[in-house]
């Protein structure tokens, strides 16, 4: 690792968790060696970054792929840092059950001052750890229901890619973390230093928290109305709002808003919501090990039966064979590990 004697605008410290993604914590760490140094050479001038782990070692991420730990909390001192980034790892309640276990790293480093982000499902760690109380989050659009379930009091920001309040941070995760650092970057280092290096990452433009990400839409084409409905779809998934209460949200009458969905995706806003909600119960079968009747209220479905007969309509199979023929449990060796040892 290549060091100047010079203090660098800013100082990290980056830390994935156990089966952290790749994608946000390659992104982000290749914008930061770009803005680093004046050429292409990787040197650690302008900022600084050190990848924490909770022993000597190496984490393995989501892919397999492992990442070599640098340091030891027994090995820094906090105030030469000015961030903490935490990088979540697969499955949010794992890494919500991992508070105990990095509790004292985050509080001591918020106590010496350091900005702690969480980058996509590490919102929960924080949340856990009581140090998202009274701030604002950002978050992975799939974990937003469950995270409004998990912590009602932590108001989360739809539709942000990220979001600054004060010392805390946060990110919604994939690409995103790209355009977090290159925020973190403008702010320590100047706007020209922090876009450095995009055009070398085959990045367009670095994006605003509120960029609107056409890819949540099957269609791209779709106008206003029918993106703004879908938006809010995944926003009040677990409310009990009617089709005809969305319509008068987007503006429109419902029976407008019927037409403009069976024109752009040949069914009506009312089916689509269920579609939504049906997907949403699926991945949170495959993905968590809560019940049904938890699942079921998160998306906005409050008689279980009910639940069953039109998931197996659907997928073909009842929730408890989808999950029993295809789920990977939390209680498997693997995760069970990641929730003792991490």
């Amino acid at each position: 690792m290549h060091t100047e004697t010079l203090v660098a605008d800013i100082r990290i410290l980056l830390l994935p968790l156990p089966e952290f993604a790749m994608l946000p914590f390659g992104g982000f760490l290749d914008k930061l060696r770009f803005t680093a140094d004046e050429a292409d050479y990787s040197r650690q001038r302008h900022c600084t970054w050190h990848i924490l782990g909770l022993e000597p070692g190496h984490v393995e991420s989501s892919s397999g792929v492992a990442v070599q730990t640098q340091v030891t909390p027994a090995e820094i001192s906090y105030q030469d840092f000015d961030y903490l980034v935490v990088f979540g790892g697969r499955s949010a309640k794992v890494t919500q059950a991992l508070a105990p276990h990095y509790k004292n790293i985050l509080r001591r480093a918020a106590g010496h001052g350091v900005k702690l982000v969480c980058i996509d499902n590490a919102c929960f760690l924080l949340a856990a750890c009581g140090l998202l109380t009274g701030h604002k989050v950002a978050l992975h659009w799939r974990h937003e229901t469950e995270f409004r379930a998990a912590f009602p009091r932590i108001e989360v920001m739809s539709d942000q890619m990220y979001c600054f309040d004060g010392n805390r941070i946060s990110c919604a995760g994939g690409t995103a973390a790209i355009d977090l650092a290159v925020e973190m970057l403008t702010r320590a280092c100047g706007r020209t230093r922090a876009l450095k290096g995009l055009a070398d990452m085959l990045v367009d433009e670095a994006r605003s928290s509120g960029h609107q990400l056409r890819s949540l839409d099957n269609e791209v084409n779709t106008g206003r109305h029918v993106g703004r409905a879908i938006a809010l779809m995944r926003t009040l998934l677990g409310s009990s709002k009617t089709a005809d209460e969305l319509a008068s949200m987007v503006g429109i009458s419902r029976r407008q808003l019927d037409r403009l969905f069976l024109a752009s995706h040949a069914m009506t806003a009312k089916n689509y919501w269920n579609e939504i909600r049906l997907q949403h119960v699926q991945w949170r079968l495959l993905n968590s090990d809560h019940s049904l009747a938890t699942i079921a209220d998160e998306a906005g479905i409050s008689d279980v039966s009910y639940l069953g007969k039109i998931f197996r309509k659907r997928f073909g199979t009842s929730p408890a064979e989808f999950r029993k023929n295809t789920a990977l449990h939390l209680s498997t060796p693997e995760v069970s590990r990641q929730l003792t040892s991490p």
